[in-house]
């Protein structure tokens, strides 16, 4: 089916193509992309809906000369097809010369990737996705709490095509699980992953994993504003990483001067090592980005330090390189960004991070955070479902929710002890709707200031 699906994209694509050049294009590009997305929620402890969504997207870009328009259409008929190379090639009619036009991408090497698709994903049934929210359920219902969430399968199929001789196709897959509970003392858990495979969401150990968190938070205190030392767990990291790759790493945001980033800029202890790795079967593979450029490794922290940007075709022209394979499904105002992060792992276990503590706080995640200054990677938020009190390396109270405003470089630079284990979680790209993910271990970090 997956095979059909290609097949059928790259004619579509193909057809477009010969229209935009029959409308007087110089050149142009085609990107069909296929999402075929299955859901299942839950809401105190009970299944409520399951709903299919069988959706496409065709972008085209226009290019005559140095003008170029945008148009999209989430329609496959004739009518539409048609209506859109019309659309695109008014707009590129209405626009100005662009000065630093880099030209659309030139054809090149696109890394073989494995593992990015499972058919057992693929073909996840309505039964299959309960059974896994079941497993949820149950460990909820034996620590006495409130189970809610949701468990979402699906696959994406996108075939990029140029004037250019640019064809790049691929399928992903993923399976993606999240859940709150609640419990009658006021306690909240939260739990996460995302696998290619559905086969490996562990539906009864997320579920442990949330329950027992709910529980632990019971009749949390309050704790006064200040500086504490702190263990960011996974989900916690991951939002560090999410705003700073958007913020810092975005080779777009840094020609603007709207970055921290500089080659050697010291934004990390020398324990904290990040990339991008769109090939890597660890995370959610993929092979080419939205304008059909190979993905390539990128380092973005090395021991510390600013290491590299990520690019696409128009920053890639600027910077006078080649593009990384990072843009981003057009029309994009934000520039290309690191979607498939990695952290490098530390040796040690969460309670051996934990026990490091002589007082301070065990962070489960970080909620409704914003970036107000991006150029010192300073971002406000507040802590969300569990955050407890340690003492002399061991737990003693649950605390209420925190607000702050922090650098998260400064929290990176402060980092002084990594977990030696990680979570894969679907990462935030700033409201793109991307298939990416954030691969990273617990912290122990020095200090982070709260004001209430």
């Amino acid at each position: 089916m997956t095979i059909e699906r290609s097949a059928e994209l790259e004619r579509y694509a193909g057809r477009l193509l010969a229209s935009a050049r029959r409308h007087g294009a110089t050149d142009a590009e085609v990107s069909v992309e296929s999402r075929l997305s299955a859901l299942t929620r839950f809401a105190d402890s009970e299944i409520h809906q399951s709903v299919t969504e069988d959706t496409v997207r065709v972008n085209l870009r226009y290019v005559r000369g140095r003008r170029y328009g945008m148009a999209a259409t989430g329609r496959l008929d004739d009518a539409a097809l048609d209506a859109l190379v019309e659309r695109a090639a008014a707009n590129a009619a209405g626009t100005a010369d662009t000065d630093d036009w880099p030209g659309l991408p030139e054809p090149g090497p696109i890394p073989e990737v494995t593992g990015a698709y499972a058919a057992a994903t693929g073909e996840a049934t309505p039964e299959l996705r309960a059974a896994t929210v079941r497993e949820v359920i149950a460990a909820a219902d034996a620590a006495g709490v409130g189970a809610y969430g949701s468990f979402a399968t699906g696959t994406v199929t996108t075939a990029v095509l140029s004037s250019r001789g640019v064809r790049a196709v691929q399928t992903q897959s993923d399976a993606w699980l999240v859940t709150v509970h609640m419990s009658p003392g006021g306690g909240t858990g939260y739990a996460e992953t995302c696998a290619v495979d559905v086969a490996d969401v562990d539906g009864a150990a997320l579920g442990r994993e949330a329950a027992g968190k709910a529980r632990a938070g019971d009749h949390a205190v309050v704790l006064d504003p200040g500086e504490y030392p702190v263990v960011l767990e996974e989900y916690a990291v991951v939002d560090l990483l999410a705003k700073l790759g958007r913020c810092g790493f975005n080779a777009r945001a840094a020609q603007e001067g709207q970055s921290f980033a500089a080659p050697g800029l010291r934004v990390a202890s020398d324990l904290v090592t990040v990339w991008d790795d769109g090939t890597d079967p660890a995370g959610l593979p993929s092979a080419f980005d939205h304008e059909g450029v190979g993905k390539e490794r990128v380092s973005l922290i090395d021991r510390g330090r600013c290491a590299g940007l990520v690019h696409d075709t128009g920053t890639a022209a600027r910077a006078g390189i080649r593009s990384t394979g990072h843009a981003l499904p057009a029309p994009n105002p934000v520039g290309p960004l690191p979607t498939n992060m990695f952290m490098a792992p530390g040796r040690l276990s969460r309670d051996e991070l934990v026990g490091q503590l002589d007082r301070g706080l065990l962070i489960t995640r970080f909620y409704y955070t914003n970036p107000v200054d991006p150029k010192r990677g300073v971002v406000t938020g507040v802590t969300r479902d569990g955050v407890f009190l340690v003492e002399h390396g061991e737990i003693v109270a649950p605390v209420r929710d925190l607000r702050f405003s922090q650098s998260y470089l400064d929290v990176l630079r402060r980092v002084s002890a990594i977990g030696r284990d990680r979570k894969t979680v679907r990462g935030w790209f700033g409201g793109v709707s991307v298939l990416g993910d954030i691969t990273v271990p617990a912290v122990l970090v020095d200090g982070f200031r709260f004001f209430g």
